[in-house]
């Protein structure tokens, strides 16, 4: 499934019990389609509050349960299971929504399978720029950004890094990413919008980068910060967050078809406990 939702009302992706999640409504859905509780796979979890526009996930079906979805009428199995999984999302209120739901080639995984994950951070920088439209996806940023000077400060970060000062570790889990873009464009209504892609992304590495780069811009820290921080890999008091709301998934990538297995499987490798020891 590619799709896309509104995170403010959800306290993020993943299931988590007595809280509502992107996961667990999705799954009520799927459930209440299939008669039988349905596990879904996604490209990348999303924190509370935070958007996606071009998530992917996948689930598994049996074979009975695909070939019936047409139910005698004229469609095609995948369009038959695009059009009743919108008709079950449409009960979680809009702020689901599904753009493409269909069997998937062999060998793919939403998770293991991705190249790169990209994400957009909007911020408003000065009052003048402030709309309330368009508050719950744009920072409101008090004064006014040099565009320059973020860019040249978040060039370094772009490569093969620990970026540990910039994530919350989690148990037997790498931090080392390898950051393809990072880059701040003025778009025409004047708002500033980062562009983050990487291979894949810590947990809050996208927002803590984002608050990073703001402080320099801010003049709270000199110029070289984000570079200082990647020399020295530590999460402490300085790693700070930017708020969640502005931040987007944007869109998730993946090879050709006869690839998807081979890159699951490389993927898998390089997240092993064993094989992170010796990075």
């Amino acid at each position: 499934m590619r799709l896309a939702y509104d995170g403010s009302g959800f306290s993020g992706w993943a299931t988590q019990p007595g809280r509502r999640t992107v996961q667990g409504s999705l799954e009520e859905a799927l459930e209440l389609l299939f008669r039988r509780p349905v596990r879904t796979t996604v490209a990348g979890r999303t924190d509370a509050g935070v958007h996606a526009r071009g998530q992917v996930a996948h689930f598994d079906l049996t074979e009975a349960e695909y070939r019936a979805l047409p139910r005698g009428k004229n469609l095609t199995e995948d369009q038959a299971l695009l059009r009743r999984i919108r008709g079950v999302t449409s009960r979680i209120g809009g702020e689901v929504f599904v753009h493409e739901a269909r069997a998937a080639a062999t060998g793919f995984d939403a998770r293991f399978s991705a190249l790169w994950r990209r994400y957009s951070y909007r911020i408003a920088d000065g009052q003048h720029r402030w709309d309330p439209l368009t508050r719950s996806t744009t920072l409101w940023h008090p004064w006014e950004l040099d565009q320059e000077i973020l860019n040249a400060e978040v060039q370094v970060a772009v490569g093969r890094h620990d970026f540990l000062s910039y994530c919350r570790p989690k148990d037997f889990a790498t931090t080392i990413r390898t950051l393809e873009e990072f880059c701040f464009v003025r778009k025409d209504d004047g708002i500033l919008v980062a562009s983050l892609r990487a291979d894949a992304f810590c947990h809050n590495m996208v927002r803590t980068l984002i608050g990073a780069v703001l402080r320099v811009g801010d003049g709270q820290e000199e110029a070289g910060w984000i570079q200082r921080r990647l020399t020295e890999p530590v999460r402490d008091h300085r790693t700070r967050m930017a708020a969640p709301h502005p931040l987007v998934l944007e869109e998730v990538a993946y090879p050709d078809d006869n690839q998807l297995a081979f890159r699951a499987e490389a993927t898998r490798a390089r997240r092993r406990p064993e094989d992170i020891q010796r990075i």
